[in-house]
């Protein structure tokens, strides 16, 4: 049995129901079975995708994202799928690592084509869109025999999704069909989710976020999902009178964007039964702005090692702890330890660490990434928190030098690695500024080495990194501020930019 069987299940019992409305279009649950029979039949036959090969995608959330991922799961293939906010540099890093036998490309993102048929022209490249030469539905029609491949099951590798690199360079974290399974058995658990629920996704499903919060799980159990092909206020505000889900998942720069929003105070909110967020600590004010108009909010942590759900609160849960991010999940273990590996008293800060079935394998093609981040079975997230004597976690600081901006990851060292590539660079240095609408936006702190101006460097780094990456801000320093190790204290450049701000 493979993740598609339940698409399958569902299309017997149901075949009539909306599983995915996009646009104007809907697909039923026999439709979207059919058009996954029809994908793995072609992804097998004319390309000879088998068990670990890898299928790529670069496209904002469209129903064929789900299609690929599923026939993936039929196949025993990896989805892996590629954020489309990334510089073309970033992308091309990514498949050369993952060396995908093809890539799904939608029009909007054709800039990677030429340096892709340049670097990598084994790598088949099919167009998404209605018709035309080369698009994917011309790819199902070819299609021929047989729709499965032999041995593939739950604990077949599924989907290869790359974190941005704490060393510089992202890294693929590799999910098995079994951590997508338990994920959404936890959000099921966490939302009371039903075949009943009517979901939103405005989430990139190219974050496991946007992917297996709500979107797999809702159509794991027989639910209605809507997507969006990307999150804008309006079109989400009009969607909660319009089509009245039950359920989204929202971070906080986009809650920020609703609220703000001069339709807020005249959306009708009343078919919501939570609003469920996370990627950062939570600010109390657009908890309240929520809770205000009658909806509860949900939180989760995790990442995209733990697919993403680890810890949570859920609805009938006790929401009145501010800050907290809830109790371990309903299918996993989190502790919270010290740099021996041995869980803390209550109240003590610590390293948050989870196990349990959800958990990613390994990192694709990188051992000592793996072994340092899998331990006797716990994945150590590198994220401190606390647990109090009742069992709740608060998330309070990040260990590694994450940046969260709007909901995306920023590692500090990948975009000082690019900044060191600067002739004019001897010393430079990242940390995240908080900011009222991003929650925090990264500043480079640089030591020159020859003249250089802060808009030259900012330009640098525009041309390697994705645009949310780039530094809202260059300041020049004599010497970075360093410990007796030699190491920069970031936490010092924090403070400086805090009192800056």
């Amino acid at each position: 049995m493979d993740l598609s069987c339940f698409i399958e299940r569902n299309a017997a019992f149901t075949p009539g129901k909306v599983a995915l409305h996009f646009g104007a279009r809907s697909l039923t649950y026999a439709a979207f079975a059919e058009r996954i029979a029809a994908a793995a039949r072609a992804l097998k036959s004319v390309l000879g995708v088998g068990r670990g090969d890898r299928v790529a995608i670069l496209s904002a959330n469209h129903p064929y994202y789900l299609v690929l991922l599923y026939a993936c799961a039929r196949l025993g293939a990896l989805l892996v799928p590629l954020n489309w906010r990334l510089a073309v540099p970033e992308q091309l890093f990514i498949l050369a690592d993952a060396s995908p036998k093809m890539l799904l490309l939608q029009d909007a993102f054709g800039e990677l084509v030429t340096a892709l048929n340049e670097q990598h022209p084994d790598i088949r490249i099919f167009r998404l869109a209605d018709n035309g030469p080369g698009t994917f539905e011309t790819l199902l029609i070819e299609g021929q025999g047989d729709d499965r491949n032999p041995h593939v099951d739950l604990t077949s590798a599924l989907l290869l999704v790359y974190t941005s690199g704490t060393t510089g360079r992202p890294k693929g974290a590799v999910l098995r069909q079994e951590a997508l399974f338990w994920n959404a058995v936890m959000s099921q658990h966490m939302h009371d989710l039903t075949a009943a629920d009517r979901v939103l996704t405005v989430l990139p499903l190219f974050h496991v976020g946007g992917l297996n919060i709500l979107t797999t799980p809702a159509l794991q159990i027989g639910a209605s999902v809507t997507l969006h092909a990307r999150f804008a206020p309006d079109a989400t505000l009009d969607a909660f009178g319009a089509e009245r889900p039950t359920l989204v998942v929202l971070v906080p720069a986009t809650i920020q964007a609703l609220i703000e929003h001069p339709l807020w105070p005249r959306t009708e909110l009343a078919s919501l039964r939570a609003v469920t967020t996370g990627s950062t600590q939570v600010p109390q004010n657009l908890i309240a702005a929520l809770t205000a108009r009658g909806v509860p909010v949900l939180q989760v942590y995790g990442s995209t090692e733990t697919a993403p759900i680890a810890i949570y609160t859920r609805i009938g849960g006790d929401l009145n702890r501010p800050g907290s991010t809830g109790l371990p999940g309903l299918c996993c273990e989190a502790r919270v330890v010290d740099e021996t590996g041995r869980e803390v008293p209550p109240g003590t800060p610590g390293e948050v660490v989870v196990r349990g079935p959800n958990v990613f394998f390994e990192y694709w093609g990188n051992a000592a990434a793996t072994a340092e981040a899998l331990r006797e079975g716990w994945y150590y997230s590198g994220d401190v928190g606390t647990r109090d004597a009742d069992g709740y976690f608060t998330i309070i600081d990040r260990k590694k030098n994450m940046i969260i901006s709007g909901g995306e990851n920023i590692y500090a060292a990948e975009v000082e690695r690019v900044l060191h590539e600067h002739p004019a660079v001897a010393e430079a240095a990242v940390i995240g500024r908080s900011d009222p609408k991003w929650q925090e936006v990264p500043v480079a702190y640089v030591v020159r080495k020859a003249a250089v101006s802060a808009d030259e460097i900012t330009r640098h780094v525009s041309a390697q990194l994705a645009r949310f990456k780039v530094p809202r801000e260059v300041i020049f320093l004599d010497a970075l501020p360093r410990n007796a190790l030699g190491k920069v204290q970031h936490f010092v450049l924090r403070q400086e930019a805090a009192r800056r701000s």
